[in-house]
């Protein structure tokens, strides 16, 4: 068997991402997001950036999965045909910029990305409401769609303007989750479709995530159990307070390079 890129890194490392993908799935579980987020900053503070990206492409689609069909088929349904142009854009905009990935440094993405989610995450959090008119929600999923499906194939997440937009327009807890579920499974296959034709994701990388697969898949499940013990109120805090904290990590990688 072809263990690639695994064979290539000393034990702690491989325990350390290991560690990682736990903490990714307990957070992704209870609050919907930021698995590749983390998974992302995590790994590719051990090793090379872009080997982070292909790690994460796996765990990132099964827990999406999971996400979407959690509660039935029927809701899942009902989110994408309601969100279908937000779908529609930012798989396409994954698809095209992915292929960038190999040739643009991603350190203008993170922070363009770091500066609006903290700052509208902070607002949100000191009792500013940003809410979009029914009027104006159709060019919000356009345009949000094109931001989100950028960043998403040169920084491997779509996430935070995915949320920002949900709680901008008031979705309630349960539906977002489905709604998230739906945006980041669709999504994260086209990221990992165009990732095999970046040539991020292959033959070498795929072991690795494949390996974190189990542990974040058992911070999955233990974080659906914090979520369901989550209240409106406090779900959105969380939410908001993760959103900051990614936020400032995209800053450091931005401002880092």
């Amino acid at each position: 068997m072809d263990f690639g890129i695994l064979t290539q890194l000393d034990p702690v490392t491989v325990l350390l991402a290991l560690a990682v993908a736990l903490v990714a799935g307990v957070v992704k579980g209870a609050i919907g997001f930021a698995m590749p987020l983390i998974l992302v900053s995590g790994i590719s503070s051990l090793t090379d950036p872009k080997l982070a990206i292909a790690a994460m492409l796996l765990p990132t689609v099964l827990s999406n999965v999971f996400q979407t069909f959690r509660k039935g088929i029927a809701p899942a349904i009902a989110a994408a045909r309601e969100y279908w142009r937000y779908l529609l854009v930012v798989c396409i905009f994954i698809a095209i910029s992915a292929q960038l990935v190999p040739l643009v440094s991603t350190r203008i993405f993170y922070f363009l990305l770091g500066v609006p989610v903290v700052a509208l995450s902070v607002l949100q959090l000191a009792g500013v409401q940003m809410q979009v008119a029914p009027e104006y929600r159709r060019r919000a999923e356009w345009g949000l769609g094109v931001i989100s499906g950028v960043l998403g194939g040169f920084a491997g997440t779509w996430g935070p303007t995915t949320v920002l937009y949900l709680m901008a327009i008031n979705t309630p807890k349960a539906k977002q989750m489905v709604v998230q579920g739906v945006v980041y499974g669709l999504g994260s296959i086209t990221l990992i479709t165009a990732h095999v034709q970046s040539g991020i994701f292959n033959r070498d990388t795929a072991p690795l995530s494949a390996a974190l697969l189990p542990m974040a898949m058992l911070g999955l499940w233990i974080g659906f159990r914090i979520q369901d013990r989550l209240d409106q109120a406090l779900f959105r805090k969380v939410t908001l307070v993760v959103l900051i904290l990614a936020g400032v990590n995209l800053l450091r990688k931005g401002l880092a390079g």
